[in-house]
Order: C-alpha cells, then structure tokens, then sequence
C-alpha cells in the first residue's frame, strides 16, 4: 500500500512538473524544435534540471543498500545500443518532433478537456497493443 500511494504521489509530482512547466503544450515543445524560427529554450532548462534531479538520485542510490519501499533498485543494466533501440528512438523522436507530445505530457493533458492528448494517447495505446500483438511469446528483457 505504501509503494502504491508513494507511486500516486511521485506520478502527481511528475505531472504537476509538466503543468507548471508548460510541457504540456505541444507548442512549447515544437518551438524548442523550430531552431531556426522562434527558438523556445525553455525544454532544455527543463531537461537539465532533470538531469541534475537524476544525477543526485544516483549518487544516493550508492549510500543506500535497498530503496526504502522496495527490497532492491530496478536500474537498467545494458549500455548495448542495437538496432532495437535506435529504431524506437527514431519512431519517438519523430511523433514528438511531429506532435509536440511525449506519454508523459499527454497523459497530463488528459485533463485540460482538449481533444488532441485524447487522441495521442489512444493512438500510443494502439501502438502498444500492436508491439504486444506483434512480438507475442518473444523475450524483451536482457
């Protein structure tokens, strides 16, 4: 119950970030992209305080010898970048160049009552049940 409710919370935490931040306006996001037009740099003043906030979590993942709600940390353990990979990157990279949304910002954007998240998420979805469909019985995990 505890995991669970710790979850809630650092999702809500997550999304309210978003909000605050206006990365859920996929306007702000493709004016980051238009570096020749109307440059927005607001994404990587974003991106980097990101990267500060996971840089500090993994160095005090190191003093720690469990998290304190799970018996051991999940951290991916593959550096190998193979074609799987550099596929799905391109396929992201290129919807987000191209809608200005990303799961996490559309899902916090369910809430505005626009129609355009509604629509990016049931389109995700539909892309995952196809991955699910399309790669049944095979093994993804290394």
């Amino acid at each position: 119950m505890r995991s669970t409710l710790a979850a809630l919370f650092t999702g809500l935490l997550f999304g309210a970030g978003l909000a605050i931040s206006d990365m859920i306006n996929p306007a702000r996001v493709q004016a980051f992209l238009d570096i020749f037009g109307s440059w927005d740099p607001t994404l990587a003043i974003v991106m980097g305080a990101a990267v500060v906030a996971s840089a500090v979590a993994y160095l005090v993942k190191r003093w720690m010898a469990h998290p304190v709600l799970a018996d051991r940390f999940v951290v991916p353990e593959s550096r190998r970048i193979d074609w799987q990979l550099l596929t799905g990157a391109t396929i992201f990279g290129t919807g987000w160049g191209l809608v200005g949304l990303c799961p996490g910002p559309a899902i916090s954007g369910l809430v505005l009552g626009m129609w355009q998240p509604w629509l990016f998420v049931a389109a995700m979805l539909a892309g995952m049940i196809v991955h699910k469909l399309s790669f049944k019985g095979v093994n993804q995990c290394r």
